[in-house]
């Protein structure tokens, strides 16, 4: 059902992508990670295919080596 829907949670990215709430949750404070709030429980809900993406290519860099200002520089760049 999740791998369906064009959106997901938080919680839902952590499951599909493997990495820890703590970090998505810092990507997404940091403006790496784009979201939608849903106004009637202000539930994050972001676009399932286009986060999954954007998460392994930030794992990518990071394994480069790059810090979050570099980045969040280079995903500046990307938009």
């Amino acid at each position: 059902m999740i791998e369906n829907s064009p959106y997901v949670t938080i919680g839902e990215l952590v499951r599909l992508t493997g990495m820890r709430y703590s970090t998505l949750k810092f990507y997404t404070e940091e403006g790496m990670l784009e979201f939608e709030q849903a106004e009637e429980n202000l539930t994050r809900r972001y676009k399932r295919v286009d986060t999954i993406q954007r998460i392994h290519y930030i794992k990518t860099l990071r394994a480069e080596g790059k810090t979050v200002p570099q980045i969040k520089d280079i995903l500046s760049q990307t938009k």
